[in-house]
């Protein structure tokens, strides 16, 4: 009987051993927060804003439209922002379908802004229920992007930049 017993304990002890180890394990997967690049390095930025749109797809269907603006100045820089605005209002032209995200990220969050609303300006009306609209930037340019955004039904979601 008294070896039953000790089985029987011991069983126990490495039960309670594996859910330690379980719970340590669950923390130890848990995803580091997220800080943005402090420079203007494109392929960082990218990477971050990929980890960004993969921590919010949640819902999320269909594989995301990601929109970037690099921080450059000059001839180029106006050229980009030109055929970034283009390929965004002819996505929202043609309305995109329900599960699918669009996500936008600058290391300008304020230039990002501006081509949101350009981009959303008269785009019909609830013409895109249920889809999600990423945005990397303040809480201050994020109030104005969902602005922009919310008329055409799309679930908005900022992530604030920190």
């Amino acid at each position: 009987m008294t070896t039953k017993i000790r089985y029987f304990m011991l069983a126990l002890g490495l039960l309670s051993l594996t859910a330690c180890n379980k719970e340590e394990a669950a923390v130890v997967q848990a995803p580091a927060p997220l800080v943005a690049p402090t420079h203007s390095d494109s392929m960082a930025w990218r990477m971050y804003m990929t980890e960004v749109v993969k921590r919010n797809l949640a819902g999320v269907t269909e594989s995301p439209f990601m929109y970037f603006l690099p921080a450059t100045e000059g001839e180029d820089a106006a050229g980009e922002y030109d055929r970034q605005l283009e390929n965004v209002q002819n996505v929202v032209q043609r309305t995109v379908l329900p599960g699918n995200m669009l996500a936008f990220g600058s290391p300008d969050p304020e230039k990002m802004t501006k081509l949101i609303e350009e981009a959303f300006d008269g785009a019909p009306a609830d013409s895109m229920k249920d889809v999600r609209v990423l945005f990397i930037g303040s809480p201050e340019q994020g109030e104005r992007v969902r602005a922009a955004v919310e008329p055409t039904g799309a679930i908005f979601v900022l992530h604030e930049l920190k």
